[in-house]
């Protein structure tokens, strides 16, 4: 297949204010990125005559409450689990893309590369793989010593056997949903550094070929010297919870008090328990894990997914088009200040029982 050169342009195209209106300024907080396909151009005053052209035609205020809307969510999710990304398999063209619109979105709201780069090659992959690692340094000359992982694996399956001629398992809900939420938390915290502690924006590869990813980040991380105070994932947050009266369930939720301090930061229930969570050990199944094995502090997957919601894992129909990003522009908003709150706080309160 002929290969089309493109350029990708990011375009602000929503507005939006914030959880805190009171407390936090966000006049200039940038909007989530859309990504325009441009014909390549032989000089750059062309180029910079078509962006503003582009701009002009796209842009597009929107005032809301809120910090996320459903309008910027729907537009992470549509690139993430795009065919143009061909299933985001580790190793892959496809993957390779996302990590650029990753990237992208770091540079544009302040999130610094906490390596040399925005990359982390992996070491137990045998394809070029890498897990995407953005930073904000703490505010608080102290507490900034202290690091919080907020994190999702960003790699999906690729291509499989096809089903009704399509063979793109796309990974909207697994896991471009988490990795959007982990990109809206990079965005508020990028705008307003309303974070005394430090944060490490992770997306991982390879968590589909066995935790590779976040195996070898913890690792690093953990030979580095770096002090890590909890790591907070995300995982299937595209479709809510049906008949529950909390809003996400907490993996491991026994093993800490996590879910207390979450809840004590919202004016509703945030994090419950799922049975079927720890009937299918699901604390040991995502990026968590290797963070409470090699670290041994509380280490956590918030996730929307409950075996009855969502009958497309790890098959083709996992589309953009069947999740709920109201839903998903909710969970944020709620996210916000309990991640403040938690970050923030003058002691570590969360612990392990």
């Amino acid at each position: 297949m002929k290969r089309v050169n493109y350029i990708v342009i990011l375009i602000l195209v929503v507005g939006c204010g914030s959880t805190k209106m009171q407390e936090t300024n966000v006049e200039n907080i940038k909007p989530a990125p859309k990504v325009i396909k441009v014909a390549a151009v032989d000089s750059e005053k062309k180029l910079a005559s078509k962006v503003m052209e582009v701009e002009k035609s796209t842009r597009v205020v929107a005032e809301v409450p809120s910090f996320s809307n459903s309008e910027g969510i729907e537009v992470l999710m549509n690139f993430l689990a795009s065919d143009e990304l061909q299933g985001r398999d580790s190793g892959t063209e496809g993957i390779a893309k996302a990590a650029d619109f990753i990237e992208g979105i770091f540079n544009t709201n302040g999130v610094q590369p906490y390596f040399e780069n925005f990359r982390d090659t992996l070491s137990n992959f045998k394809e070029p793989a890498y897990n995407m690692v953005g930073f904000i340094e703490g505010k608080d000359p102290e507490l900034k010593n202290q690091f919080i992982i907020l994190g999702a694996h960003y790699d999906h399956i690729g291509r499989i056997a096809p089903k009704d001629g399509d063979e793109i398992a796309n990974g909207a809900n697994d896991n471009a949903s988490g990795t959007s939420t982990v990109l809206e938390l990079a965005r508020y915290f990028g705008n307003t550094k309303a974070n005394k502690r430090s944060i490490l924006f992770t997306l991982f590869s390879a968590e589909e070929k066995g935790l590779l990813g976040s195996k070898h980040l913890a690792k690093k991380l953990k030979d580095k010297g770096l002090k890590l105070y909890a790591m907070l994932n995300f995982e299937m947050v595209g479709v809510p919870l049906k008949d529950k009266d909390y809003l996400m369930y907490l993996t491991g939720y026994n093993l800490s008090n996590l879910a207390d301090i979450s809840n004590s930061y919202s004016d509703q229930k945030v994090a419950g328990f799922l049975p079927k969570a720890k009937e299918f050990n699901l604390f040991n199944r995502s990026d968590n894990a290797p963070f409470h094995e090699i670290y041994n502090v509380p280490s956590h997957t918030y996730s929307t997914f409950d075996f009855t919601n969502f009958n497309h894992y790890h098959q083709v129909g996992d589309e953009a088009d069947i999740m709920d990003f109201n839903h998903m522009a909710k969970v944020i908003n709620i996210l916000i200040p309990v991640m403040e709150g938690i970050i923030n706080s003058p002691e570590q309160e969360i612990k392990y029982n």
